[in-house]
Order: C-alpha cells, then structure tokens, then sequence
C-alpha cells in the first residue's frame, strides 16, 4: 500500500516508492513524480532509472532534484519550481521519509513568495515539522516578494 501524504491538493510526499507503487500514483491522478532522493543512499533502494522508466510507461512525467547530506541549494529550489510549473496535475515528490521533498517544496513555495504560516500549516497536516527550515523560507518569501 503507498503511502502518499497529501500536503496540498496539487502537491503530495511519500516515503520511498519503488517501480510498483508507481501504478498506484497513476489511479491517484498523479501527473508528475520528483524524486529527491540520490541513488545508492541505502543498499535496498531502487534505482531512480527504475522508478522514471515505470513512470514513464505508466504516462507519468518523471524529474529528479536529488537533495543528499550536503543539503539544500537555490539550484535545487529552482529546478522544483520549474517542473511545478509545467504540470497542471498532482505532483508527488518522495525521499527516504517524505522530509526532504516536504522541505524542498516548502523552499520553492517561499521562493514564490507564499506566506511562510500557509506552508508550514499545509505541511504540518502532512504531518512534518519545517521548523530547521524556516529561517530560509522567510528569507525567501521576504525576497520573492520585494
């Protein structure tokens, strides 16, 4: 069973998706999947070429933003903010837990300019904390928004 936590309507997390659940995503009505997870974090994982070929064949979009122990880059905030704005549908982004594409989609949100409160309250309710992120959400939005 997948677990895909709903932060917005439009954009949702998972825990590690392997080529299967990929199916799962398109009855869900997903469009796109992001995975910010970097190949060869753990032994057991799937490639990320596994997972983009089943998305592909199931007429999913496919983008990977990697985001490893190094942390979190304008680069990576950018490239997500790009491939949210060329899809019309759901969006699921998956890591090891969920945290780092909440993380990475909560940045893009308030490199947009949204309200850093409306973030953190959409990702509470997919049951993350983004308060060791905050202090660069609110710097974001303050500059997005001049």
């Amino acid at each position: 069973m997948s677990e895909f936590r709903k932060i917005t309507d439009d954009f949702y997390v998972s825990p590690q998706i392997d080529p299967a659940q990929v199916a799962d995503a398109k009855v869900q009505g997903f469009s796109l999947i992001v995975n910010n997870r970097p190949d060869g974090e753990e032994a057991d994982q799937p490639e990320g070429a596994a997972i983009e070929s089943a998305a592909r064949e199931a007429g999913l979009d496919y983008v990977a933003i990697p985001v490893g122990s190094a942390g979190f880059s304008q680069p990576q905030v950018e490239a997500l903010r790009d491939a949210l704005s060329k899809t019309d549908g759901k969006v699921l982004g998956f890591c090891r837990s969920g945290t780092r594409s909440t993380f990475l989609w909560s940045l893009a949100q308030a490199a947009s300019g949204a309200d850093p409160d409306t973030i953190a309250a959409a990702a509470r309710s997919g049951g993350y904390d983004i308060s060791p992120i905050r202090p660069a959400m609110d710097a974001l939005s303050a500059n997005a928004r001049g």
